[in-house]
């Protein structure tokens, strides 16, 4: 069972993708148990990723990280990639998922990977998050649940910020001032960046911000 991949024009590589609300399980907020700001404004709910054949691809995708020959069908893949994104939508929902993960990181040393997650919420992903984040080809980027710019100390992370002008000492994703474009930019896989800011955009977003009272 071949896993598929997604690519964009945006990013410089190649991603692999499961379905975002159905295998997001860290989209909940663990102390007010409603749906995190971030994740109510995902983009991974609209446009493009409500076509059939989008989400074909993630349910088979689900599927296909179960089988024994998943692993080594992700290192062949990657065999020309050097900038890989893991999730561009949904999340390392299942810990045996991650594991097998890891092993496909340790096994492509000349890529780069970038991991952004929320289950760092859930104690039984430290250890394989720790081992990924040790890896030094991966980037673990927890996802902040901020809509306003809030960070994870010590971590790697990356927040949403309503503004390009909002007051912050992250390095601002400015991929929305070059036609969506990564173009030369790197930062989402660098571990000298420890904190990527992106820019809130969309009219789902707005909604949000109008109801926190951001903007009028």
């Amino acid at each position: 069972m071949i896993p598929k991949i997604s690519k964009t024009k945006k990013m410089p590589g190649p991603s692999w993708s499961v379905r975002a609300w159905e295998r997001c399980p860290a989209k909940i907020n663990l102390k007010t148990k409603e749906v995190d700001d971030a994740c109510k404004t995902c983009y991974a709910r609209f446009g493009n990723y409500r076509f059939k054949n989008v989400i074909a691809a993630r349910v088979h995708n689900e599927k296909a990280w179960k089988t024994d020959t998943f692993v080594p069908n992700m290192v062949s893949i990657m065999d020309s990639y050097r900038y890989f994104r893991w999730f561009d939508s949904g999340d390392m929902y299942d810990v045996r998922l991650a594991e097998k993960i890891y092993d496909i990181c340790k096994q492509t040393e000349w890529c780069k990977h970038w991991i952004p997650t929320r289950m760092f919420k859930l104690q039984k992903f430290d250890k394989v998050i720790e081992k990924l984040n040790a890896l030094p080809n991966v980037v673990v980027r927890f996802s902040s649940h901020s809509i306003e710019g809030e960070q994870i100390e010590g971590q790697y992370t990356s927040t949403i910020i309503p503004f390009t002008d909002s007051p912050t000492d992250a390095t601002i994703c400015y991929a929305y001032d070059r036609d969506g474009k990564c173009g030369d930019c790197r930062a989402c896989w660098s571990k000298d960046e420890k904190v990527i800011a992106y820019v809130g955009h969309g009219q789902v977003m707005k909604s949000v911000l109008k109801k926190k009272g951001l903007i009028k």
